[in-house]
């Protein structure tokens, strides 16, 4: 057997129903490969970076390995953003480059090249990669395939890179004979400790008068949304999602306490910057979640963070330092948890208590009030105007979308306004890449998706105008293989988040992100010319009417393309600005009587007319 025959014929042994591909010499013998196993299908993308979002947003949807394949130098290098992209949002993906015949690889790195299209993408995508590894002799086909599949799939997942060159793809090899990988026993949790830590954090949790849980998506990653979700219902107190745990926590789940971070939404992080007990599961805490103003997030809350990420756990290492590192799977934890709170509640009955544990039902009371009356979306919004309101599309688009539907962001501002104006029903999926975040992926990711998806499943891509651009050329993906997928062009002709920036940064110069320096095509125009559906909404005087317009592109049967005007808006709000703003303090600003009365922990000292800490950072560090 071939070792190109022996690398199909493995994925599709362990399940791998499609590889998304890009054609060239060096991959050649293992796209051919796919001719002899009627198991496994490619589907071959128009570009590498499309074909590694493709298989990323399959990944994220399947809840399985994401396989892309490229050929050697400019192929493989296309990829490197794909890869970034699973690195940083902890996807498993398995990425396969063809490279040239060992023979005329360079021997030593001091030769720049030998090869035609020669490329070391081994050790350009080493450090966003759990494991790369050029396979230079065909025996170690086996342990490769093996290792790098469990290093993508254990612990915190990632992507990882095969390198294989067209003469070793071509050897015979004999499968008896080969040599796999010894997985043996790798799991090093300490039950024991865990178990110690969640009986602290009970402890703690009685003492508390305002606890609350933020979720991240190593939730999902480690398959236990239902288990949070039962969790939950034991706790019963606020949960708040990362921007990769909307789907998690839904807008419709009964203990959702609003969104978190910089552009915070519901909410307006009032929740978790009151709170005195925090406890995070799956979620590392970047400056996107506490603002620039590091010392002052959660700062009333004694803090617990669960995360399979050991590195992440260094307090050291932590930009917040929190009290309580819980090394663990999340679903190991969350099932530990629960398990312990039912034992206990179960003593209680027997011994005549059949009360549940403390109740924090004024506090959940006062944390949905928070979210219902600081929505992003406000009624504002939906008075007619010339051209669409993005936020009030957004929310009736979420309203028309069913339970079982798929929602796939981009990046920038559009990806602001749906975090804000999106509300998730339990059921749903709602994901972009939130790590890397670069324009173009979720049209991409959005294909992908579709394959990954059910025949009564509608997916959605959202995507800026400068989004749509950078992919631009996978419409064709669309035609060549009836992917019925539906796209929202949120096209406000400018680059609006950097527009925002730029507003507020270098006083109004908006250099190179329109109209000055860009502008985009007329997409209908091409979009026409691949022969797909397209949908031209530019009229935000009746809202009545954008909402029939959306239900009628929800229904459409096929591939189909909304051109949404939104002519230059780029106004997200509410965000946080300044590097030294509290979380809570958000514009458009509150007076100060309204916020003191949103703040049950004393509110950071009034300066300038903005709130600002009250303390040196040497103290907030303390003796860390």
């Amino acid at each position: 057997m071939k070792v190109a025959d022996y690398i199909i014929n493995y994925l599709s042994d362990i399940g791998i129903k499609d590889v998304f591909i890009v054609y060239g010499a060096a991959n050649g013998d293992l796209v051919d490969a796919f001719t002899r196993n009627d198991k496994i299908r490619y589907i071959a993308t128009m570009h590498e970076q499309g074909g590694g979002f493709a298989a990323e947003g399959y990944a994220k949807v399947k809840g399985e390995l994401g396989v892309a394949m490229a050929t050697s130098g400019p192929g493989g290098m296309n990829f490197v953003t794909s890869i970034g992209n699973c690195f940083y949002d902890s996807i498993p993906c398995l990425f396969i480059t063809g490279q040239i015949n060992s023979n005329f690889m360079r021997p030593d790195e001091t030769i720049r090249q030998i090869g035609f299209q020669e490329t070391d993408i081994v050790s350009i995508v080493k450090p966003i990669t759990k494991y790369a590894k050029l396979i230079k002799d065909p025996k170690d086909v086996k342990y490769e395939l093996e290792r790098s599949i469990h290093e993508a799939t254990s612990g915190r997942p990632g992507p990882v890179l095969l390198d294989i060159p067209i003469n070793v793809q071509k050897q015979q090899i004999d499968e008896d004979k080969l040599l796999g990988y010894d997985y043996g026993i790798r799991s090093n949790y300490d039950t024991d400790k865990i178990q110690s830590q969640i009986d602290n954090f009970i402890s703690d949790l009685s003492k508390s008068e305002r606890p609350c849980l933020m979720i991240g998506g190593g939730v999902r990653l480690s398959g236990a949304v239902d288990e949070l979700l039962e969790l939950g219902k034991e706790l019963k107190i606020p949960m708040f999602p990362t921007w990769n745990a909307l789907d998690i926590v839904c807008s419709d789940y009964e203990y959702y306490g609003g969104r978190i971070g910089t552009y915070g939404g519901a909410g307006r992080n009032f929740g978790i910057q009151n709170s005195d007990l925090l406890l995070a599961i799956g979620s590392r805490i970047p400056g996107r979640i506490t603002g620039g103003n590091i010392h002052s997030f959660a700062r009333g809350a004694k803090k617990y963070m669960v995360d399979v990420d050991a590195a992440g756990l260094q307090k050291k290492l932590q930009q917040v330092p929190f009290d309580e590192c819980i090394y663990s799977d999340a679903k190991l934890f969350i099932t530990m948890l629960t398990t312990r709170l039912l034992k206990l509640k179960d003593e209680r009955s027997r011994n005549g208590n059949d009360s549940d544990m403390k109740d924090f039902s004024e506090w959940l009371t006062k944390v949905k009030g928070w979210k219902d009356k600081y929505d992003p979306v406000s009624k504002d919004m939906f008075e007619p105007t010339k051209y669409v309101h993005p936020y009030a599309f957004t929310r009736i688009l979420s309203e028309e979308m069913k339970s079982n539907d798929i929602f796939c962001g981009d990046c920038g501002g559009n990806i602001v306004v749906t975090n804000h104006a999106f509300e998730t029903k339990t059921g749903q999926r709602y994901f972009t890449n939130n790590g890397n975040s670069p324009m173009g992926f979720s049209f991409a990711g959005g294909i992908g998706a579709t394959i990954a998806s059910n025949s009564d499943q509608n997916v959605v891509c959202v995507i800026g105008d400068g989004g749509f651009n950078m992919n631009i050329q996978e419409l064709q993906t669309l035609i060549n293989y009836n992917v019925p997928l539906k796209t929202i062009i949120m096209n406000n002709h400018i680059y609006g988040i950097t527009k925002a920036f730029q507003e507020t940064n270098f006083d109004g110069r908006a250099e190179a992100c329109g109209p000055v320096g860009y502008n985009p095509p007329n997409f209908k125009d091409i979009v026409e010319a691949y022969k797909i559906p397209t949908m031209v909404v530019d009229d935000g005087s009746d809202y009545i009417k954008v909402r029939k317009q959306i239900r009628e592109f929800l229904d459409h049967k096929g591939p189909i393309v909304m051109d949404l005007n939104c002519h230059e808006y780029h106004s997200y709000n509410p965000k946080v600005i300044g590097w030294e703003t509290p979380i809570e303090d958000m514009y458009p600003y509150l007076d100060e009587d309204e916020f003191k009365s949103n703040m049950i922990i004393e509110p950071l000292k009034l300066q300038n007319g903005r709130f600002y800490p009250s303390f040196t950072l040497d103290e907030a560090w303390g003796d860390e």
